[in-house]
């Protein structure tokens, strides 16, 4: 017998059209779409958190205390775990919480390292000399210089007179770039290593002027 001539078999030949097989509806999952996205905002917060806590966190510029390199409203990168792994250099630009003697509203500060810990600094013809030796500091305007005294308040721990700083152990001599409007080191004392919050590394804002620091 031919599959033509048996009806039964013919049925099981015939194809299978989609139209034929029931629908599996979605069971809705507005609740486990919710839980996802609870989880994955609470892991980008704490993620977030993290960074700014131990690894990086941005920075504006309040002043222009620094000067050609950084103007005010600038938005820089600070590196908190620089120091766990190095010590801090001369020539690194940081941020350090305000000493009590700042005398200003502002949190956090930024400025250059000048001086490391047993370091004699003296103002010379409008330059720095760092024992004895001109420090060279390609970073300022070839018109700026350092104006006046190295040691505004010769009370300050360190200060011989006015004229040199000798730094104290454990801390820091910081001047801003723009040495004729920056109230650093010269008029508050070196700066404890307890209160340097990080080394600033790289400019993000404006983008027109990304570059590291």
């Amino acid at each position: 017998m031919s599959i033509e001539n048996d009806p039964v078999l013919a049925e099981a030949a015939r194809p299978v059209s989609v139209t034929d097989v029931p629908v599996i509806e979605p069971k809705p999952s507005g609740l486990r779409n919710l839980l996802e996205w609870v989880v994955i905002a609470g892991g980008a917060l704490l993620v977030a958190f993290v960074i700014k806590t131990f690894l990086l966190q941005a920075f504006y510029i309040p002043s222009l205390s620094m000067a050609p390199t950084l103007k005010e409203n600038d938005r820089v990168l600070v590196n908190k775990l620089s120091y766990d792994l190095h010590d801090v250099n001369r020539g690194d630009v940081v941020v350090f919480k305000s000493p009590p003697n700042e005398g200003s509203a502002t949190k956090d500060l930024i400025k250059r390292v000048i001086g490391l810990p047993g370091e004699t600094i003296e103002a010379r013809d409008g330059h720095v000399v760092i024992d004895g030796k001109v420090l060279d500091e390609p970073y300022l305007d070839t018109d700026i210089e350092t104006r006046g005294p190295v040691c505004h308040t010769p009370s300050l721990p360190g200060c011989v007179g006015s004229d040199k700083v000798v730094v104290p152990a454990d801390t820091y001599f910081v001047m801003g770039d723009n040495r004729a409007n920056s109230r650093d080191s010269r008029f508050v004392g070196a700066i404890p290593d307890d209160l340097i919050i990080g080394r600033a590394f790289v400019k993000v804002w404006p983008v027109t002027a990304l570059g590291l620091l």
